[in-house]
């Protein structure tokens, strides 16, 4: 029996040559292949102590998946505009955190289309070897690049043009239950292009023609570590029961899927201190 103890923050993901998808979770200063777990017993219990990720003081509630509530109201990741980025005001002054907000959002964005079960729009800022962390977190099975922008006011407006014709949120319970079918993305995005192209031109013309660029068509595949899906979703909530046990099936998004049908998102968790074995 292998044990691993401490405060739990998000999976880091990767993916290898193929776009099969990687995860390590960190727990404490440990680092743990999850990957490597797929088809052994886990147990894990909270241990009623939750950290704020930023300020690390102790919390009795985790805001904003992983934030005490004074960070939550003062940082500008915490910001209502990191959720809808065209609300985004450093523009006015009045940014919570300048300095974040010039190293995070006055850079390169990406507007992108992905299948996560169901096709949807997005922004993502990194686009690492062609693969966005984003689209993983989301248990994206395809996704394509869309249009760069110079900033995440402009994807904001972007993406809300494209809300028109398209979701911009994932089914986290469909996501979960399968593989889904393969989408002609690229065609989704034409036709999206199409019917939006009066108002982009408008926003074009007011943010110079160059600053919105379409991106050349290019599908990526992703893959997940999964050997058995739930036919219905039972999602296991830590505040509730705070202990459990089970085969682990696959990962997905930032799911573990166990045996029995159950699900944890273990992101919604970052910052609880946690002992897993193993």
């Amino acid at each position: 029996m292998q044990y691993y103890s401490g405060t739990i923050r998000k999976m880091r993901v990767s993916t290898d040559s193929s776009n099969q998808v990687k995860y390590h979770l960190p727990v404490g200063e440990e680092l743990l292949d999850v990957n490597a777990l797929i088809g052994q017993t886990i147990t894990a219990e909270y241990r009623g102590t939750i950290k704020c990720l930023n300020c690390e003081r102790k919390t009795r509630k985790s805001f904003n998946q992983g934030y005490c509530y004074r960070c939550l109201i003062t940082l500008a990741q915490c910001d209502s505009c990191i959720i809808s980025p065209e609300k985004c005001h450093y523009d006015q002054g009045t940014c919570r955190e300048p300095q974040w907000g010039e190293a995070h959002c006055l850079s390169d964005h990406f507007v992108y289309i992905a299948n996560t079960g169901s096709l949807k729009v997005g922004i993502t800022r990194h686009i690492g070897e062609g693969i966005s962390s984003r689209w993983i977190d989301q248990g994206a099975t395809q996704a394509t690049v869309v249009m760069r922008v110079p900033d995440r006011l402009t994807s904001g407006l972007v993406e809300t043009l494209c809300k028109s014709h398209i979701a911009d949120k994932t089914n986290w319970r469909k996501m979960l239950t399968g593989e889904p079918e393969k989408q002609d993305l690229i065609h989704t995005k034409n036709t999206i292009l199409e019917k939006i192209s009066a108002p982009l031109q408008a926003l074009q013309e007011e943010k110079g023609l160059q600053a919105i660029a379409e991106v050349k068509d290019v599908v990526h595949d992703i893959h997940y570590p999964v050997t058995t899906y739930p036919q219905k979703v039972k999602s296991i909530n830590l505040d509730k029961t705070p202990q459990f046990s089970g085969a682990l099936l696959g990962i997905k998004g930032q799911y573990w899927m166990l045996d029995g049908d159950r699900v944890i998102n273990m992101r919604k968790y970052s910052g609880y201190e946690i002992e897993i074995a193993v």
